[in-house]
């Protein structure tokens, strides 16, 4: 088992799911898992980032991605699971990831948030007792890339994905959620770094400076 003492109760029968088959249309087709920021791809950045929290890791893929190569190293080696035939998209991975777990809870994240905050993240870890899914609740909407799922989610994502759902969130009623607002998150997560993702070449060059200001 790999965690801090910090984060000894959270890690418990935990998994991290970080999904990496983002094709990155918009960074000019460049798998978004390969991406350099400060040194690292994006998927060994948010490997790195979620690994003290966690037992386990799990790296979703598409069927014809290889993973980074500064990857191999890190400290929890991780299980890789490739979309499936026919499937494509955020709910499909989320789906597939869900299933591969053998924890009872699995945190979701995507590999292109590359500023994930480990306090809010701890802080989700608390809520858990009673629901299935812990969710951040933005303005904008909810950010399911960004959420704890219990295992009993695990068949609804999979029933959404295979009747072809287009919503993320389709699979979320029935379900017990707790919802994260945003006064809870400002606590957290003053500036609401952890919602911060990497679509397009100005995404990533404002990545890029905010991690030159902070050197």
């Amino acid at each position: 088992m790999h965690m801090t003492a910090s984060a000894s109760v959270s890690a418990a029968d935990l998994t991290a799911v970080v999904l990496a088959g983002g094709r990155g249309e918009r960074l000019g087709g460049v798998d978004k898992a390969t991406l350099v920021l400060a040194g690292q791809s994006l998927l060994r950045r948010a490997l790195s980032q979620v690994e003290p929290l966690v037992e386990h890791t799990i790296v979703v893929l598409r069927a014809d991605q290889s993973l980074p190569p500064d990857v191999e190293d890190l400290p929890l080696s991780p299980r890789i699971v490739r979309d499936q035939p026919g499937m494509r998209g955020v709910l499909p991975a989320i789906a597939t990831g869900l299933a591969a777990s053998t924890t009872t809870w699995s945190l979701v994240v995507a590999c292109d948030m590359p500023f994930l905050q480990p306090a809010l993240l701890r802080y989700m870890l608390t809520l858990r007792r009673g629901h299935d899914i812990v969710v951040p609740r933005l303005p904008v909407g909810l950010e399911p890339l960004h959420a704890l799922y219990r295992r009993t989610c695990s068949h609804p994502a999979q029933s959404a994905a295979i009747a072809g759902q287009r919503r993320v969130i389709s699979f979320y009623a029935g379900l017990r959620v707790r919802y994260v607002d945003a006064p809870e998150l400002a606590v957290h997560d003053p500036q609401g770094r952890s919602f911060a993702n990497i679509n397009t070449p100005d995404d990533l060059a404002l990545a890029r400076a905010r991690l030159e200001a902070e050197r």
